[in-house]
């Protein structure tokens, strides 16, 4: 069916176009012809498919009502797509993903080019095809010729060369000749299937066995992770059990060379004196009873105290900080009264309860700040010759001002009177300009019949009115 056009007249309401019926009618066969249900019903009743040309919308198909293709093509450098696939020019490509993916058989009737490697689903990846000599690569295919020439090449290799240890070099005849694997002393050789197995006898000492060496000199040698029982003696020293002693009264002296150091990794316990004639340092150093220091002790790294620390004074003995950094959560708790002389410096926030310092704010981490001068005192903001004090909004109960300077007076939360009081026998000074006339048509002496309105005003708690004119 061809589209049916509603004739809607030359002007409105002018009587020379369709009917509603008419046009309404017009408006459904239009709608049937958009949505007709099955697709032998649209090819075979339709004949202006909706697409325009030959072509139609089913359900969820676009077809042709002849057989000509179905043409999708884009403009200047524009794709088709189909969910993520991406068709242009003679290219598919995926818009999602990096992987297109063909999950049935694929027959290809012409030659086939791999601009990239091929994987399968086990082994190696395959890069290219080589037809020339085999090499080692684990990526290539090798041709016919590739192989053929391989093996003409280990064809002519028809004798096996070897040498031995003496540099004497022989050659064995592969088709004639047999090899023969000899022994010497404490070792013999066997046989099985395509293995010859050298073994030595117990005579042979080896790296791994349990072997006893008897009477034997060690000429400067280096022995990783030895086990010896009994007590063995190094010149003066004597290593017996767990104890490392000396012979006679020598001392025990344990003398790194170079920059090295003593390090004892576990716990260790010293019953008798420690005598330190130097300076110990100590990485980490840990006490579990008292430790009382008379002299001076540097400790370089970190210092763990699992009880108190009671000292007299905290002095640092140079230009440097003294800081104490709680780990993780945990916090620095004074519980004693803090008397500090001089300047203290804080960098950074620094929290009081529920009042902030950081930088010039001084903000409340939780309700309101109550600023609170002693008796009799007052709560001075700035000083002579100093910044102006500003604020959004201040809520007060009473307040001093020799001066209030303000562009308007008002009140903006309730309905409420606005009240100026004056103290004792003071009245309220009006200092602004004053004009010698009275209404447009007032003289100097003379008051116009009817003021312009009248001016409520409370004058010692009673409400008045007072008239006003229009400025002369």
């Amino acid at each position: 069916m061809a589209k049916q056009t509603i004739n809607i007249g030359s002007s409105a309401n002018d009587g020379t176009g369709d009917p509603l019926r008419t046009a309404f009618d017009k408006i459904n066969d239009n709608f049937d012809e958009l949505y007709g249900t099955s697709l032998t019903e649209r090819v075979s009743l339709d004949t202006s498919p909706q697409l325009g040309g030959n072509l139609d919308v089913v359900t969820h198909s676009i077809v042709s009502t002849t057989n000509r293709d179905i043409i999708l093509a884009p403009h200047g450098t524009g794709a088709v797509k189909a969910s993520s696939l991406k068709f242009s020019g003679t290219s598919i490509s995926s818009d999602d993903s990096t992987l297109v993916q063909i999950n049935e058989g694929l027959n290809v009737s012409g030659a086939t080019t791999l601009s990239t490697s091929l994987a399968l689903a086990t082994g190696a990846t395959v890069t290219g095809v080589d037809n020339g000599a085999l090499g080692t690569s684990a990526t290539l295919l090798a041709t016919q010729g590739a192989i053929k020439t391989y093996v003409d090449a280990q064809v002519s290799a028809s004798d096996l060369d070897f040498t031995t240890d003496d540099s004497t070099t022989n050659s064995i005849d592969l088709d004639t000749e047999v090899l023969q694997f000899s022994g010497g002393t404490g070792i013999t050789t066997s046989a099985s299937g395509k293995t010859v197995t050298t073994k030595i006898d117990s005579t042979v000492a080896t790296l791994v066995g349990s072997q006893t060496l008897t009477n034997k000199v060690l000429t400067n040698p280096t022995i990783n992770a030895a086990t010896m029982t009994g007590s063995v003696a190094v010149d003066n020293l004597i290593f017996a059990t767990s104890e490392i002693a000396t012979a006679g009264n020598n001392n025990l002296t344990l003398n790194p060379g170079g920059s090295g150091t003593i390090q004892l990794q576990a716990n260790t316990a010293v019953t008798g004196t420690a005598s330190v004639s130097g300076t110990l340092t100590t990485a980490d150093i840990t006490t579990v009873g008292n430790t009382t220091v008379s002299g001076t002790a540097n400790v370089a790294g970190d210092l763990t105290v699992e009880g108190s620390i009671n000292a007299d004074n905290w002095i640092s003995n140079s230009d440097q900080n003294i800081t104490i950094n709680p780990a993780g959560t945990g916090v620095l708790v004074l519980p004693a009264d803090i008397t500090h002389t001089g300047t203290q410096t804080t960098s950074g926030q620094l929290n009081v309860d529920n009042i902030r310092l950081d930088g010039n704010v001084i903000s409340s981490t939780s309700g309101s700040i109550t600023l609170l001068p002693a008796a009799g005192t007052n709560l001075v903001l700035g000083a002579t010759g100093g910044g102006v004090v500003t604020a959004s909004e201040i809520q007060a109960t009473l307040g001093e001002f020799t001066t209030l300077r303000t562009d308007k007076l008002e009140i903006d939360t309730s309905n409420g009177d606005l009240a100026i009081n004056t103290q004792g026998t003071g009245t309220i000074d009006f200092n602004t300009p004053t004009q010698t006339t009275i209404g447009s048509a007032g003289g100097a002496s003379a008051i116009p019949g009817a003021p312009t309105g009248y001016l409520k005003i409370k004058i010692a708690g009673t409400l008045r009115v007072i008239p006003f004119y229009d400025q002369a």
